[in-house]
C-alpha cells in the first residue's frame, strides 16, 4: 500500500456506546465489592453535594482524559503541541483530542491507553484508599468512557508497530499506512 491509499478504521459509535455501558458497570461492581471487603459498611450514600461532586468531577476527568491523549501524542509520538487540537463534538456527543500529522502505530496505541490509566485506574486506586464512593463511581465511569479508545487500540493491534497512522480530525476514524 502506498501513502495515497490508506486502510481506514472507523468506529461504530452505537457499538462503542454498548461496550461503554459494560465497561462502566462491571468495573463499578468489582470496585464496590473491593471497597466493601476493604472497608465494610454501606456501598454508597446519596446527597445533593455528592451529585454536584460527581457532576463537576466528571467534567474535570473528561477534560483530563482528553489532555492525557494529547500528552500521549507528545510523549509517545513526538507531536508538537501546535499540531494538536481538542474539543467536544456536540452532534456526536463525544469529546476528542486529535493530531494533524502521521504518528507511528506503537506510539498512538500508547496515547490511546494513557487516559484509561490516569483517569480510570489511578482514581479507582485513590478512591479505594480514601474510601471515597463518589470518586469510585467516577473512576468506573471513566473506565467505561475509554471504550472507544479500547476499540481503536484493538483495531490498531492488527497492524505493525511501525505502520503510520493519521487521525481523522472530525470522525472516530483512523487512516493506516502500513510500513513499506
Amino acid at each position: 500500500m502506498d501513502q495515497q491509499h490508506p486502510i481506514i478504521v472507523e468506529l461504530d459509535l452505537q457499538k462503542v456506546a454498548k461496550q461503554s455501558i459494560w465497561l462502566t458497570f462491571i468495573p463499578l461492581i468489582l470496585l464496590l465489592l473491593i471497597r466493601f471487603f476493604l472497608n465494610g459498611g454501606l456501598f454508597l450514600t446519596f446527597s445533593l453535594w455528592y451529585f454536584l461532586y460527581f457532576f463537576v468531577g466528571y467534567i474535570i476527568l473528561i477534560v483530563f482524559h482528553e489532555f492525557f491523549h494529547l500528552l500521549g501524542f507528545r510523549m509517545f509520538c513526538g507531536v508538537p503541541w501546535k499540531n494538536m487540537d481538542y474539543g467536544v463534538n456536540l452532534k456526536m456527543g463525544i469529546a476528542y483530542a486529535t493530531a494533524d500529522q502521521l504518528m507511528d502505530n506503537k506510539g498512538i496505541r500508547q496515547a490511546l491507553l494513557l487516559p484509561f490509566w490516569m483517569t480510570g485506574i489511578l482514581p479507582a486506586i485513590i478512591a479505594l484508599y480514601l474510601n471515597d464512593g463518589v470518586l469510585l463511581v467516577l473512576a468506573a465511569a471513566l473506565i467505561g468512557g475509554a471504550a472507544g479508545d479500547f476499540a481503536m487500540y484493538k483495531e490498531l493491534k492488527k497492524f505493525p508497530d511501525d505502520a503510520m497512522v493519521k487521525d481523522d480530525p472530525e470522525l472516530p476514524k483512523l487512516y493506516i499506512y502500513p510500513a513499506q
